[in-house]
């Protein structure tokens, strides 16, 4: 036990359920649950999600692809801790088997990398939610809530890096970032990936992207393709019925 307060959420309408940080580190929702959306399986698939955190869309994914194998990838002790605790909830059963835990620092390279427990070419998807804030703004006290949000300059060459170097040849890359993040992510696909496919996720229609969802494939040589943005809300609060489908693991979103 952590000693830290905590909740037991529930996601996918109950089909699987998250044992997270109250009023202290990074607590996931929908971003997750749109970045697990991003990996479709027609057999059985490997995923890497870097960065886990508590494991909310790792095991969103298994939660909704019976035949996917899940490594939750995450530095903080505290943090691989509760998606450890997760998967020995009673409701998360059916997928627990199929999902592990691995302390590792996702910055790690060559030799250190694989001692670590992430080998080369073994992944068909690697998912990844990076740290979105400049690490020079640390106004929150909280720990947790720092480690999970400060990103420095180099976080997407290095995140990227470390997804095309675990990734099958044609695996894919799978990422949520803020808009103001695309160049970097293009930049650190670089010749590592190709085939990129960029969603701008709207909170309604004819506001601006507050989200953008990133596909791209390993050593693809397709050319970028910018998406029709995805509709968060239509009338109200209610989200539209396809990103309810996505926020609920009831459907994926495919590559084109």
């Amino acid at each position: 036990m952590t000693g830290i307060p905590e909740t037991v959420d529930a996601f996918h309408r109950g089909r699987f359920h998250l044992v997270q940080p109250l009023g202290q580190g990074h607590r996931s929702g929908m971003d997750a649950m749109l970045l697990a959306s991003l990996v479709s399986c027609r057999s059985a698939c490997r995923v890497a999600d870097l960065g886990a955190g508590a494991g909310a869309a790792g095991m969103a994914v298994a939660s909704r692809i019976e035949g996917a194998e899940v490594l939750l990838v995450e530095r903080s002790a505290v943090m691989a801790d509760f998606a450890r605790r997760s998967l020995a909830l009673p409701q998360n059963a059916h997928f627990a088997g199929r999902v592990s835990v691995l302390e590792a620092d996702v910055s790690l390279s060559g030799k250190a990398r694989v001692a670590a427990g992430l080998p080369d070419d073994s992944f068909d998807h690697v998912i990844m939610n990076p740290p979105f804030n400049d690490a020079a703004d640390r106004r929150t006290p909280d720990r947790l809530k720092a480690e999970a949000h400060a990103m420095s300059d180099d976080v997407f060459e290095v995140w990227i890096k470390t997804a095309g170097a675990i990734m099958k040849p044609g695996g894919q890359l799978s990422l949520i970032a803020r808009p103001e993040s695309i160049a970097g992510i293009i930049a650190a696909c670089g010749r590592r990936f190709g085939g990129i496919e960029i969603t701008p996720l709207l909170p309604r229609a004819g506001e601006n992207a507050v989200r953008i969802l990133v596909s791209a494939i390993k050593q693809s040589r397709k050319r970028l393709a910018m998406r029709a943005p995805l509709v968060m809300h239509g009338e109200g609060h209610r989200f539209s019925p396809e990103v309810d489908d996505l926020n609920n693991g009831r459907a994926a979103y495919h590559r084109r």
